[in-house]
């Protein structure tokens, strides 16, 4: 079916819309898809959700739209397309509800065909629903916060994610391929249809290989065209080489079945287009996960939905830089925690080459949160989890499946045992080519009253492994699993082998902290194929799960272990992200990130500071924190106070200069709790520090710490200066707080105000401060250790656009760019 975007102005509303009367009466906003409707609102301390939703607060919001039906389409098949609605979306149509939809994640069809009025415009309004806080750990968002797309084809026409291609087998030169697609008949009469499926060079655009196929499709049916081809010479993807094709597959309605073939000229014809790559993908507990037949270790990262500044705004550009960022620091594999992504993540993910652990839920029908997806599991499920694995299952970026996340009934309670083989199975029919796992965790909750006394409540606890109930309570939860995802809990990995030989492990999430010890474990067995960092890029909510702090070491009041920190009771409002990551918000690289890029073995070397107050005092990291480095070495008011430097070096030794005077070579620590790391002890002299590494006698790569002068002036920096101008495109632009050298000041808290004249809007303003009352969708701001970002999004009008900063007692930075 033709797919037209139908993103442009619509009309948003806070509240209820239950009569054509309050359409008329109540203002609205005019907006474009996608479109958040949480984020712009006010945070509050009071807010129902507290920490999980960083402190924002959930609501019913509706969107309307006048869309004209030609009626020339009043023979076809319509409906809109949503790539996701957060959350319980109703579908109204001319008054009359057409669809509900609960989950706020899955991709979802709303047939309109037999509502529509044509010739005339319609008025389709989407109610969302995210009132009953809370209903999830983490920020959701509001409204259709991935857009719409509204369809329209023939009778007999390709089915919505209809088209599924997959490579049986790589060898002798050639690939042996096979495409199924799903056609339906929707009219009357029992129709033939001629299915060709063309393969495609994605960089060439020349078809590689076509094959056809006949069948019938009775009244009413959806039957699917199978057809294996073949591919000399292929091209294979993989991250390294994102080697991509497309199928094209169309369907001709040629003609009537009866008592025989009656042909008919003319016939209506459908097409639709999918991404491909060919690539296979194994996994056993000798060789270990394998791409087309080379083994991999996945250098994973776990990210939430949300896109900072943006709320959970999904739009190309935003997934693109992502993931080029999480490349070029070295990641390989990303986790979708805990929900089907979006499809532009999943595409970026194709193009720029990084596999995917593909997972649908967070909860089943034991509920985490009162108002989550519990309530509509049981009914919903399989609805959901099929429309997600039909729209991901042709993308090679995707290698495996996630059934769940630390899901309650993984000791057997609510069915779990039996509710995780049927899920598996599920998606072993719509696809039987990947692994499917799930991210198990420790039982800090999921026994019955029984087992559950005296076991650690703490989520994530490691505390009573020392036994084998976790092995016996979630064996048979692992039943149909290819591969057995371990959160937290690296620990159990060789004596779990032991047990369970045949067992592929993933690491499916782990503390941050941790990967320095934890990954050399990772390459040296084969049986576990991977580590997935919680998080790889913050996010709002969870707010404050990643932090540490600092007491007196005879303070008898301070806290004794990080379960003690947990959000709960130490994030108190304004917290708002996680602050647990390896990129800020806004995309920048923080200490964790570069600490990771080491481990996994770049030559640089990372200086960093502790500020002086923490000097000599007892720091308490939480489980998903870090220690708490700067790169900074502004300290006025500190000279002569003693002040500790730490190094993230993959060297055997590290010597520090300060104001060009060794103060000494160490070696690098090798071993727990933070190896690859070094730290050295002076005082502050205003000046600068560098850290030298050496392998082997010899210098390797150094690096540097400076005291900027005063802040001077504010300093734009965009990514690009051009975007299109289809209302989809955005440029990022960092604002900097620089001295006169043009050095970023990284302790300058300077109030901004932003300005965006001509053919573009501001969608997003702010820092990346992990404490703040912020309105990321108001002009206002802070900087945060000298920096800000300020997005613009082009709207569907070419033309010129500036952006203006106004830095108090700074003066104003003022660039132009262009929608073109």
């Amino acid at each position: 079916m033709k797919k037209l975007e139908l993103d442009k102005e619509w009309m948003f509303r806070r509240g209820y819309l239950d009569s054509i009367t309050m359409l008329e009466n109540t203002p609205g906003t005019l907006v474009n898809l996608p479109h958040d409707g949480m984020i712009g609102t006010p945070v509050s301390a009071d807010a129902p959700a507290g920490v999980d939703m960083g402190y924002f607060t959930g609501g019913i919001s509706c969107y309307t739209k006048y869309v004209y039906f030609p009626k020339e389409w009043e023979s076809e098949c319509m409906g809109l397309l949503f790539d996701g609605a957060m959350m319980n979306a109703t579908v109204e149509i001319n008054g009359s509800k057409a669809a509900l939809w609960h989950n706020g994640y899955a991709p979802f069809y709303c047939d309109l065909t037999d509502y529509v009025t044509f010739g005339e415009e319609n008025r389709i309004t989407v109610h969302v629903n995210t009132s009953m806080q809370p209903n999830s750990r983490w920020y959701t968002g509001s409204g259709l916060y991935r857009g719409v797309k509204l369809l329209h084809g023939p009778r007999v026409h390709i089915v919505p994610d209809g088209i599924y291609a997959y490579t049986k087998e790589v060898s002798d030169g050639y690939a042996f391929l096979e495409a199924l697609v799903e056609v339906e008949n929707a009219g009357l009469g029992n129709r033939m249809a001629e299915i060709t499926v063309d393969l495609i060079s994605d960089a060439t655009g020349e078809t590689v290989t076509e094959t056809k196929r006949v069948i019938q499709v009775c009244s009413g049916v959806i039957e699917t065209a199978r057809m294996a081809f073949n591919v000399e010479n292929p091209m294979l993807w993989d991250t390294e080489h994102p080697n991509l094709y497309r199928i094209k597959a169309t369907v001709k309605d040629i003609g009537a079945y009866r008592t025989h073939f009656v042909g008919e000229e003319n016939g209506t014809t459908d097409e639709t287009e999918v991404l491909f790559g060919i690539r296979t993908v194994t996994a056993d507990s000798v060789r270990g996960l394998r791409i087309n037949g080379k083994s991999v270790k996945l250098k994973g990262g776990c990210l939430h939905h949300d896109n900072g500044l943006l709320g959970t705004v999904t739009l190309p550009k935003i997934e693109e830089r992502k993931i080029k960022k999480l490349k070029e620091l070295g990641f390989n594999a990303i986790r979708t925690s805990h929900n089907p992504p979006s499809a532009a993540l999943i595409e970026a993910c194709d193009r720029i080459g990084m596999y995917v652990f593909d997972e649908a839920f967070d909860a089943w029908s034991m509920g985490k949160r009162g108002g989550d997806y519990n309530q509509f599991f049981e009914a919903d499920w399989e609805r959901d989890l099929t429309a997600f694995v039909k729209r991901d299952r042709t993308h090679p970026s995707v290698i495996m499946w996630s059934t769940g996340n630390e899901i309650p009934e993984r000791g057997g309670l609510g069915g779990g045992y039996t509710r995780a083989t049927r899920l598996a199975q599920t998606i072993r029919y719509l696809d039987g080519t990947r692994p499917v796992s799930n991210g198990i965790c420790s039982f800090w909750s999921g026994l019955d009253d029984e087992l559950a006394k005296g076991q650690n409540q703490a989520q994530n606890a490691s505390d009573g492994l020392n036994t084998n109930l976790w092995e016996k309570a979630t064996e048979p939860f692992t039943n149909g699993m290819d591969v057995v995802g371990y959160n937290y809990m690296e620990d159990l990995y060789e004596r779990d082998h032991e047990m369970f030989p045949e067992r592929v492990i993933l690491g499916s999430e782990n503390f941050p902290k941790e990967i320095g010890f934890r990954w050399p474990l990772v390459e040296k067995l084969p049986y576990v194929i991977g580590d997935f960092t919680w998080t790889a890029w913050d996010y709002l909510g969870e707010a404050g799960i990643g932090k540490a702090v600092y007491f007196d070491k005879d303070d008898p009041n301070a806290p004794k272990h990080p379960w003690d920190i947990m959000p709960q009771g130490t994030s108190p409002y304004p917290w708002r992200t996680a602050n647990d990551a390896d990129f800020d918000i806004n995309g920048t690289m923080l200490p964790q990130g570069a600490y990771r890029s080491i481990v996994w073995g770049s030559d640089k070397t990372h200086l960093y500071s502790m500020h002086p107050d923490t000097f000599d005092k007892t720091e308490l990291i939480s489980m998903w924190g870090f220690p708490g480095v700067i790169s900074c070495w502004n300290y006025n008011g500190y000279e002569g106070k003693p002040v500790e430097l730490v190094v993230f070096s993959g060297a055997e030794e590290v010597e520090i200069l300060v104001n060009g005077t060794s103060i000494g070579r160490k070696k690098v620590l090798t071993e727990r709790p933070l190896p690859n790391s070094v730290r050295f002890e002076t005082v502050y002299q205003p000046g600068s520090v560098v850290a030298i590494s050496y392998r082997d006698g010899k210098e390797i790569s150094r690096d540097t710490l400076k005291t900027t002068g005063e802040p001077a002036e504010v300093r734009l920096i965009p990514e690009s200066t051009e975007a299109l101008a289809d209302g989809h495109d955005l440029i990022y632009v960092a604002v900097e707080i620089v001295d006169k050298d043009g050095c970023v000041v990284p302790d300058a808290e300077v109030p901004l105000k932003a300005q965006v004249s001509g053919e573009g809007t501001l969608a997003g303003f702010g820092s990346a401060n992990p404490i703040t009352e912020e309105d990321y969708t108001d002009s206002l701001a802070v900087t945060y250790r000298g920096r800000a970002m300020a997005i613009i999004r082009s709207g569907y009008d070419a033309g010129s656009c500036s952006l203006r900063i106004d830095a108090e007692g700074l003066g104003s930075a003022e660039i132009g760019l262009n929608m073109a």
